[in-house]
């Protein structure tokens, strides 16, 4: 097997199986992981890897599972096939938890009054060292989110599903045919709307290659309830990633060179 290091584990490939090592400390990410593989495995086989064994309570725990075949989306064009295709991903693994077993699951990591909570927290801190585009769109959104409602404590009004909790186009792989998922250690019980966002706010969705956001949320049947909900977590989304793009580091940017003044012209179409 060949080793990937990432920021919570490590990703050991080989022909056949990939294995995930965790680090002690994100042991409750490894958990997530399994949790997931083994309800998808149960409930939408064919969808995710295939889970194979667990050692939960190592040092480092870890999780052995088939590989998948197919390419990431990211960063490639997506045409009208690949757009269905991951509609239909996406639809399946929503749908997929049945309710009962659903209730079971613990609420994903990364909520909306989580999030809300950790802007206020970034606010103070980052304003006044962010460049004057990147400022005015912080204020903008810093001012729609005082009022939007979003730090009032308590589920939204819309169905719950099963999310993957992670917006990046990399965890979909298309092998010409249907899309499938992997990366499962923020997922658990969300809502459509604000798994959606996370898939159309993520900056891997429109650095390099863009999502054609419109065209994909088309493809996604929704109740008028989510539907009335999604500009909502789509702004907040967008303003999360304002902040975390602002973070980047000038001497070993993790982005392309004005990528936090892009953020911040898409988050002011998005509240205007």
């Amino acid at each position: 097997m060949t080793a990937t290091p990432w920021s919570t584990h490590t990703v050991e490939l080989g022909p056949a199986e990939v294995l995930k090592r965790f680090r002690g400390e994100h042991r409750e990410q490894c958990e997530r992981e399994w949790r997931t593989l083994t309800l998808l495995g149960t409930h939408a086989p064919n969808l995710a890897p295939v889970p194979h064994r667990a050692d939960l309570a190592a040092a480092e725990p870890t999780v052995l599972m088939s590989r998948l075949p197919g390419q990431p989306l990211r960063g490639r064009p997506l045409g009208d096939q690949e757009l269905k295709a991951l509609a239909a991903a996406v639809s399946e693994m929503y749908a997929a938890v049945p309710g009962d077993v659903l209730s079971e699951v613990p609420v994903r990591p990364g909520r909306q009054q989580l999030l809300v909570s950790r802007i206020h927290a970034w606010a103070p801190r980052t304003r006044p060292r962010v460049g004057a585009e990147v400022g005015r769109a912080m204020d903008r959104g810093l001012e729609w989110l005082a009022g939007s409602g979003l730090a009032e404590a308590g589920r939204p009004d819309v169905p719950e599903v099963f999310g993957p909790g992670d917006g990046n186009l990399a965890n979909y792989l298309w092998d010409g045919v249907r899309v499938r998922v992997v990366d499962f250690e923020d997922s658990g019980r969300s809502d459509r709307a604000f798994e959606l966002a996370e898939i159309t706010e993520h900056v891997a969705g429109w650095v390099g290659q863009p999502l054609d956001v419109a065209a994909f949320l088309d493809l996604v049947d929704l109740e008028p309830a989510e539907r009335g909900r999604l500009p909502e977590c789509r702004r907040l989304l967008a303003l999360v990633w304002l902040f975390l793009l602002s973070f980047d580091d000038p001497r070993n940017p993790r982005n392309p060179p004005g990528t936090a003044e892009r953020q911040a012209a898409r988050l002011c179409r998005l509240l205007a």
